[in-house]
């Protein structure tokens, strides 16, 4: 008689197995990903990895990278490591925080639009006129006019992300809707709010999901490039924008304040649009198919 061990070994080695063949099949998330995880580790840990990044020591400014300074230090003694390590914590809150903000919003007003034809009507036209104003230029007018502080920042910075994301749900809304079940439930006295949620919302999912990690790789550059033009995130607030704007003075006797923070940017922004990339070729069964 076979025991519970016995049927739970072949379980658990067909699970791996099916592990490992879905990571083989999925390059480019599993990559994105394992870097995701530990930006988002060191994010969490910083206290613990780095020391206080707004510590000066005048005595220590403008160090070569070293084993005590492993990114070197800037013009005013602080370790560039640390606040590159805490700088992580505020372009990952932002990237997320808009992400998020962007797309709820986004999805409740396409959806709305994509189904009511009335509403389509007005809210397009006012989601074009946003669209056709540059985003960093939306996100300084908006900073201007309130003071500068995170939530600001990531406010200013999900406005003009959101026609974006209404106008991939509208498309998706109104594809879906003319599909013959959908006249059905409508002709069945179906209330619009049903049909919404049980037909048509589960049909947007997979476009938002690739939709927003694009918005979150979109608003960390976005957000960087805010600070680095002085109307971002205030200047004792550690931020990637921030490390290398105070850094660019300095960039040809101390290049590495503006090096260490650029690189991690960079790598930040691949892993995100990796793993948008693989979604999309994973969820698209056009894509799919053909892979």
């Amino acid at each position: 008689m076979a025991t519970t061990t016995d049927v739970a070994a072949p379980v658990a080695a067909r699970r791996r197995t099916g592990a490992l063949a879905w990571i083989r099949r999925n390059p480019t998330i599993t990559i994105g990903a394992a870097i995701l995880a530990a930006l988002v580790v060191s994010a969490f840990l910083a206290p613990w990895l780095a020391d206080d990044p707004l510590s000066f020591e005048p005595i220590n400014r403008l160090k070569r990278p070293s084993e005590q300074f492993w990114f070197g230090t800037d013009q005013f003694g602080r370790d560039v490591y640390s606040r590159v390590i805490y700088g992580t914590r505020i372009s990952l809150a932002v990237g997320i925080s808009v992400a998020v903000f962007a797309t709820a919003v986004g999805l409740a007003v396409g959806v709305l639009c994509g189904y009511y034809k009335r509403a389509d009507a007005i809210v397009m036209r006012i989601m074009d006129g946003l669209m056709a104003i540059p985003s960093i230029l939306l996100a300084i007018a908006l900073i201007t006019l309130m003071k500068a502080s995170l939530f600001i920042v990531i406010v200013a910075i999900s406005i003009p992300e959101i026609p974006r994301v209404v106008r991939l749900v509208r498309s998706v809304v109104l594809t879906v809707r003319g599909q013959p079940y959908i006249e059905a439930a409508i002709a069945s006295g179906t209330r619009g709010l049903t049909i919404m949620v049980r037909h048509i919302l589960p049909n947007t999912i997979a476009p938002l999901i690739v939709q927003a990690t694009y918005v979150c790789a979109s608003a960390i550059l976005t957000e960087a490039g805010l600070s680095f033009l002085g109307a971002g995130t205030p200047p004792e607030i550690p931020s990637w924008g921030n490390v290398i704007s105070l850094g660019r003075t300095f960039f040809q006797i101390a290049p590495w304040i503006i090096f260490f923070p650029g690189v991690l940017l960079a790598i930040t922004v691949l892993a995100i649009n990796l793993v948008g990339d693989g979604l999309r070729d994973t969820l698209d069964p056009r894509i799919a198919r053909r892979m």
